[in-house]
């Protein structure tokens, strides 16, 4: 899904609100196409709205897919401390927050006159991709998620006949903060809850196998288990794009 040659990427910040939190996303659209399109909302690693999940959502404009880059923790809350980012997601996992501000950028993408509100899907990196799976849980408006080496969240009990995503989940192989125990627990949920998923591991990836500066960040923080893998990378994204044509494509 392409535009013409004459058409640019626009990327403005949309200011918006949940629960009394000032948060500001990021909105990167084609602006081409003059009909709504699908939409995929873009959900940070644990370091908040930086560069990284700004860059992913201008990658998906530029595929012809309308992207928001949601904000979690609040308005300019970016951390490169692995000890203020763990503080700042663990505010979310096992509680409501997790999903209920996921939605509140998901509505934000959904009031657009850009998006399709039938085709829209959630990505999600590390922590984003262990938000992407809540909000499939919540029962949120979704076609597709993709986990890209997110953390496994199993099927919460009654939760199965909320969820009408399919799952892409994008695993590293190595990733030594995903216990196998956990994994095998994760899977088992899914297959309870009979969600449509695909579960692609990616030998030899680790954990943030995605990002580019995930070695810089290792070698500057200690943050072991942490790496760069350009074959995971590159290959994952087609999966995406692959599960985009399919998911889209039927709706």
């Amino acid at each position: 899904m392409t535009f013409g040659l004459h058409a640019k990427v626009v990327t403005r910040p949309v200011h918006y609100e949940q629960a009394g939190v000032s948060l500001e996303g990021v909105l990167a659209y084609d602006d081409a196409a003059k009909s709504a399109r699908p939409g995929v909302l873009v959900v940070p690693e644990w370091w908040g709205l930086n560069d990284f999940a700004k860059d992913r959502a201008r990658a998906l404009a530029e595929l012809g897919y309308v992207a928001f880059a949601i904000d979690m923790y609040g308005a300019g809350l970016v951390t490169t401390d692995p000890k203020q980012a763990g503080e700042l997601a663990g505010q979310f996992y096992g509680k409501p927050l997790m999903a209920e501000r996921a939605r509140a950028g998901l509505d934000q993408l959904l009031n657009t006159w850009l998006v399709d509100p039938r085709r829209v899907a959630a990505i999600g990196f590390c922590f984003g991709g262990s938000v992407c799976q809540a909000l499939a849980y919540s029962g949120a408006p979704l076609a597709g998620i993709v986990s890209f080496h997110g953390g496994p969240v199993p099927v919460p009990a009654g939760a199965a006949a909320n969820i009408k995503a399919k799952f892409l989940i994008c695993h590293g192989a190595l990733d030594p903060f995903v216990k196998p125990d956990a994994l095998d627990e994760f899977k088992k949920s899914l297959d309870q809850a009979q969600v449509d998923y695909q579960f692609v591991s990616y030998a030899g990836a680790v954990h943030a196998f995605t990002n580019p500066d995930a070695d810089k960040i290792r070698e500057s923080t200690g943050l072991n288990g942490i790496g760069y893998n350009e074959p995971a990378a590159r290959r994952s994204w087609q999966h995406m794009k692959l599960f985009f044509g399919e998911i889209f494509a039927t709706r």
